[in-house]
């Protein structure tokens, strides 16, 4: 471990002394464990290293982090804050960036330039939603850019509304090995006709979930792709406390 430390740059250091300080502040507390596997972090020592400045942080994980805290980047990494701008920005200059090497993985990403007509504009977004309450509000994904670039072709053939249609990460484990933390989803709002089978966004009890429908009985039930079943239950869909959002059409993932 001592050896990893002195690779890394003062800098580095410096960002992850303020990242420590700022997950120490959290409110309400969380085990390091919980915190990493809620925000897509791995396990309890790769949030510890990343705290303690045994491994350097990284565009993902610290987009992970700042959702996680309810913080922007800048708050403790100005150097990757800087970087996450340079890339938005680079996308409006040319059609494909690759990311990769800031990533410090391999992601799939094309940003294409708003102008192109090929290509539709799609809000990354987090939900704002109130228990029992039919509709939502939007607010902007600030930590890993505006928008997302759609196949214009795609989004027609398949007769979607482009104004309808939204992008969200997807929140914890309950849903791999077929939609991991991190991934993006685009969901269809306009469509919110429950289907046997098929996965929507779903207002459950106030909180944003990506869950799959399935019919036994007569009931609805919102159920998870992990087959660890005993720690991801199934749920009801009734009444108000269950209201669609919109059904996913489309993933974009890291996982390759």
């Amino acid at each position: 471990m001592k050896n990893e430390t002195k690779t890394l740059e003062p800098w580095q250091l410096e960002d992850a002394a303020r990242l420590k300080e700022l997950f120490a502040a959290r409110e309400p507390k969380v085990s390091q464990a919980e915190f990493g596997a809620q925000h897509g972090l791995g396990s309890q020592s790769m949030v510890w290293q990343y705290l303690s400045g045994h491994r350097p942080l990284n565009i993902k994980a610290a987009t992970a982090f700042a959702r996680g805290l309810g913080v922007q980047v800048h708050a403790f990494s100005p150097t990757l804050a800087s970087q996450i701008d340079y890339v938005s920005q680079s996308a409006t200059l040319a059609p494909q960036l690759d990311v990769r090497e800031l990533a410090g993985e391999y992601q799939d990403v094309i940003l294409a330039d708003p102008n192109n007509p090929d290509f539709y504009q799609i809000p990354k977004v987090q939900l704002r939603l109130s228990a029992g309450v039919t509709g939502f509000q939007t607010v902007p994904e600030i930590y890993d850019g505006s928008k997302l670039s759609v196949s214009k072709n795609w989004v027609d053939r398949n007769g979607f509304n482009p104004s309808k249609l939204i992008a969200m990460s997807v929140k914890g484990e309950s849903m791999e090995p077929n939609l991991y933390a991190d991934d993006l989803v685009i969901v269809n709002t306009a469509d919110t006709k429950i289907i046997d089978g098929k996965v929507f966004a779903v207002n459950y009890e106030g909180e944003a979930v990506i869950k799959r429908f399935m019919r036994e009985s007569g009931d609805w039930w919102l159920t998870s792709d992990n087959p660890d079943q005993q720690k991801y239950r199934r749920k009801r869909c009734s009444n108000s406390e269950c209201l669609v959002v919109g059904r996913v059409v489309k993933r974009e993932t890291e996982r390759i």
